[in-house]
């Protein structure tokens, strides 16, 4: 049995699934299909599903910071530096700050 796997991301992004699910609850949601955040950023990054993306957008249980009308969201390569995304946010700018950490 394999005890490692093998995979092309180079980091991962976590998006609280929670605070996701409740902005759909209100019809709130990100991009022009007003999406949930996890499926806005992987349009907008053109990552792909699995092991065999170039990066991995995940999402978590929840991160316990709730924030009123946000979705917090974590780039592994900067563990320190947690973000409150707004429904109103601009998809294409976040996406370009989440290439230009690695850059």
């Amino acid at each position: 049995m394999k005890t490692e796997i093998r995979s092309n991301w180079s980091h991962a992004i976590l998006v609280c699934k929670k605070c996701s699910r409740k902005l759909a609850k209100r019809g709130d949601g990100f991009g022009d299909s007003q999406k949930p955040l996890a499926k806005a950023l992987k349009k907008e990054l053109g990552a792909k599903k699995g092991r065999k993306a170039k990066l991995g957008i995940i999402e978590v249980p929840c991160l316990d910071i709730c924030p009123k009308k946000g979705v917090v969201l974590v780039d592994s390569r900067t563990p320190g530096q947690w973000r409150i995304v707004m429904p109103d946010a601009d998809i294409g700018e976040l996406a370009r700050q989440l290439r230009e950490v690695d850059e």
